[in-house]
């Protein structure tokens, strides 16, 4: 009986894993899909599309997955259509104001989705200008290095004209112009830096406080805001309380 249940738990950690793995492969696949539509498929000359296949490969994403996520941002996915960018905006529990990022080839499609998890949750759809004011369009870039290396890096930063850069428990957090972003990647992969992860995000500029039960709501609106095959990113400005 001990190695069934001990059998039972991999399985179910094994299908956990399985599941964060497709939510990052999906996110990787509409990255990819919305930079060729925005940029053209050919990466040597769509720095953003060559970021996005750079970061799916150092997450080890089948091949067949960019090709196919290279294929429906040209439009050649099952609908035939053209996949678009938008940007929503909401209020969850609180007061807290969202930002949701959303490529989708069905605008038709998306916004009744998206009204109707927000309806669910606690939360509403927001008409134009209600949140955009509240967040600020960002670069943004996590690299891992040894403290050692920390002049080196703001060298580069500093010619590649980047923003602010801080550390914590061995990683590098670079905020860039958002027109800066894929330069400054380029920039730190030629000089020798390992740095996979950057995307385009929005910060909030100003914050709302809630307390721990309204900040778990904020949460679980955001996740399943992100379950939705369309949304990319979903961005609040929430923060908890120091009380539970």
């Amino acid at each position: 009986m001990a190695g069934h249940n001990k059998w039972s738990k991999i399985k179910r950690l094994k299908a956990v894993l399985d599941s964060k793995r497709g939510k990052v492969f999906s996110r990787y696949a509409k990255e990819i899909a919305v930079a060729v539509r925005l940029g053209g498929c050919d990466a040597s000359t769509n720095p953003r599309l060559r970021s996005a296949v750079q970061a799916s490969r150092a997450a080890n994403m089948p091949n067949d997955n960019i090709d196919r996520a290279i294929r429906k941002g040209t439009g050649e996915g099952a609908s035939g259509n053209a996949v678009e960018e938008l940007v929503y905006e909401g209020y969850a529990p609180g007061g807290v104001a969202l930002l949701i990022e959303a490529s989708t080839d069905n605008k038709n499609r998306t916004a009744p989705d998206l009204r109707l998890v927000l309806g669910d949750h606690g939360g509403n759809l927001a008409s134009s200008g209600s949140t955009s004011y509240l967040f600020q369009r960002v670069g943004h870039i996590e690299l891992q290095a040894p403290l050692t290396e920390e002049d080196h890096l703001l060298e580069v930063l500093l010619e590649a004209d980047a923003g602010d850069c801080t550390h914590q428990d061995g990683v590098f957090y670079i905020t860039t112009p958002p027109d800066k972003l894929f330069a400054v990647l380029d920039a730190l992969r030629s000089a020798g830096f390992n740095a996979p992860s950057g995307t385009l995000t929005y910060e909030p500029q100003t914050t709302i406080t809630v307390d721990a039960s309204t900040a778990k709501q904020v949460e679980e609106l955001c996740d399943a805001l992100e379950e939705l095959d369309d949304v990319l990113q979903v961005h609040s400005n929430h923060e908890q309380s120091g009380e539970s």
